[in-house]
């Protein structure tokens, strides 16, 4: 078993921005496995995110995204609990990306839920959270949002998106 160095502590730290003594405890826990490290600091996250997902999101902001030549743009509403997280460079560039989605992908309804009975069309197709990221196919939009969540330590949810087409 590989000890538990500074070194290691501090990449880890880089790689998913919890707190020292998390990232001790996570390599510890798992035999200084970097790796397995990093997915149970991602699940801890997820889990703390989920006991958060009923607070309020009365802060936040609204990113835009003009795509070249201007003919498709996109507004995006993001919340969260404070205005100190909103102005953080991930919830920024979150916000950013999510716009660029909206602008890329023409999602129709923010989740399953809002998806209605009589339309058949695939959720990953017409709903945000569940289509593929445009610059990760590997995950959704859902799992971008819960990760900003747990690195964030709040709360954050898509409050509303709009796009708009020129000749749509």
């Amino acid at each position: 078993m590989p000890a538990v160095t500074v070194e290691l502590i501090k990449s880890l730290r880089e790689q998913t921005g919890a707190g020292i003594s998390d990232c001790k405890n996570a390599l510890e826990d798992t035999g200084g496995d970097l790796e397995r490290a990093v997915e149970a600091l991602r699940q801890k996250g997820f889990e703390q995110a989920a006991k958060r997902a009923d607070r309020e999101t009365s802060q936040g902001l609204i990113e835009s995204y003009i795509h070249t030549g201007g003919r498709v743009g996109a507004l995006v509403q993001l919340g969260c609990e404070t205005d100190f997280v909103a102005r953080t460079d991930e919830f920024r560039a979150l916000a950013h990306d999510i716009a660029m989605q909206v602008a890329a992908m023409s999602p129709v309804y923010l989740s399953e839920d809002d998806l209605p009975e009589d339309d058949d069309r695939p959720a990953a197709q017409v709903c945000l959270l569940q289509q593929p990221f445009i610059k990760d196919g590997s995950r959704t939009l859902a799992d971008l949002v819960r990760e900003t969540a747990a690195q964030t330590g709040e709360n954050v949810r898509i409050v509303h998106f709009s796009r708009l087409a020129l000749g749509e």
